[in-house]
C-alpha cells in the first residue's frame, strides 16, 4: 500500500492488534494487521505514526553508516578503495557486488578472517558445549548474525562477522553451537547460555547496535 507517500507492506493474519515494523537492512515499513479490519484503519494506524517510522529509519541508517565505517577500518578499506572498486559514493547502496556495501576484496577479506578464527573456536567450544556442527558456512545474510538447523547440524554465519570484533563471532557461534542442544530460544536454551557464556546477553546488546548489512 501507498500511506503518506510510503510504501507499506500489509501482511493480514488472524490477530486482534495492529502490529507496526521499520526493518533493515531498508528501513521497510511492515504492517501486521487483523484478517478483516478495513483498509482505512491500517491507513489511519500508519498516518499516525509517521514521526515514529521517520525515526526509526534514521536510527537503521545511522546504524549502517557506523556498521560500515567499522568493516571498512577492520579490512583497511578507506575512500579510495571504494572509488576503486566501483562503489558509487553518491549512492553507498549499490558495489561492484551488488551487495549494499560490500567489495569484492571485502568479501574475501570476511571470509580469509572467518576460515583463520574458526578452527580455535571451534576447538575451545565444542568441547565445552559438547556438540559439533555436522558443517558451517558463510554467506551475506540481510537479517540475522548467524542459523542453526539442529536436525542436520548446520551452521550457518554471516560474511560480515569476518570484518568485525572477534568477541562477536565467538557470541554468534556459542549462540548457534547451543542450538544443537536447544532448538528454540526458551529457558532451555537460556539456561545453557547462561553456563557457557554468562556475558552472552551483554554481548547480544553490543552485537545488535550494530546493522545486518
Amino acid at each position: 500500500m501507498r500511506i503518506g507517500g510510503m510504501t507499506v507492506t500489509v501482511i493480514r493474519k488472524p490477530i486482534r492488534n495492529m502490529y507496526l515494523r521499520v526493518q533493515p537492512p531498508n528501513g521497510t515499513i511492515q504492517v501486521t494487521a487483523p484478517m478483516r479490519i478495513p483498509t482505512e484503519r491500517i491507513e489511519t494506524f500508519v498516518g499516525e505514526r509517521v514521526a515514529w517510522i521517520h525515526a526509526q529509519q534514521r536510527t537503521i541508517q545511522r546504524m549502517q553508516h557506523d556498521t560500515m565505517r567499522l568493516m571498512r577500518e577492520m579490512s583497511g578499506n578507506g575512500q579510495s578503495d571504494r572509488q576503486k572498486s566501483g562503489v558509487d559514493t553518491a549512492n553507498p547502496s549499490h558495489s561492484a557486488t551488488g551487495v549494499a556495501g560490500w567489495t569484492d576484496d571485502m568479501r574475501q577479506q570476511a571470509k580469509q578472517s572467518l576460515e583463520r578464527q574458526l578452527p580455535a573456536l571451534l576447538d575451545h567450544w565444542t568441547r565445552i558445549i559438547g556438540r559439533s556442527p555436522t558443517r558451517i558456512t558463510f554467506r551475506i545474510m540481510h537479517s540475522r548474525w548467524g542459523s542453526c538447523t539442529p536436525a542436520t547440524g548446520r551452521i550457518r554465519l554471516n560474511l560480515q562477522l569476518g570484518l568485525m570484533e572477534p568477541r562477536f563471532l565467538e557470541y554468534v557461534l556459542v549462540h548457534e553451537l547451543t542450538h544443537l542442544w536447544a532448538g528454540g530460544h526458551g529457558s532451555r536454551f537460556q539456561q545453557l547460555m547462561d553456563r557457557f557464556l554468562p556475558d552472552w546477553r551483554t554481548m547480544r546488546r553490543e552485537l545488535n547496535r550494530y546493522a545486518v548489512l
